[in-house]
């Protein structure tokens, strides 16, 4: 599963992480990739910013993302 941008929270402090998130599921989505309840998901942090328009340790990203097929026997 491909999922939209977060920003990376856009801030991540040391030893607090990233304060604020902007999503409804809070810091576990922030970014990168997850493996949950049988299901690949792929956050990035995206390019630009939201409402304050700074990053501080979340650099910008754009993802390539390959899908291959198995192989058929």
């Amino acid at each position: 599963m491909l999922a939209a941008h977060t920003h990376g929270g856009q801030v991540k402090l040391p030893l607090i992480g990233t304060p604020i998130v902007p999503s409804y599921f809070g810091p576990k989505y922030t970014a990168g990739h997850l493996f949950e309840a049988g299901h690949h998901l792929f956050v990035t942090t995206g390019i630009g910013t939201s409402l304050l328009p700074v990053r501080f340790r979340v650099p910008p990203e754009i993802a390539i993302v390959t899908i291959v097929a198995p192989e058929v026997p």
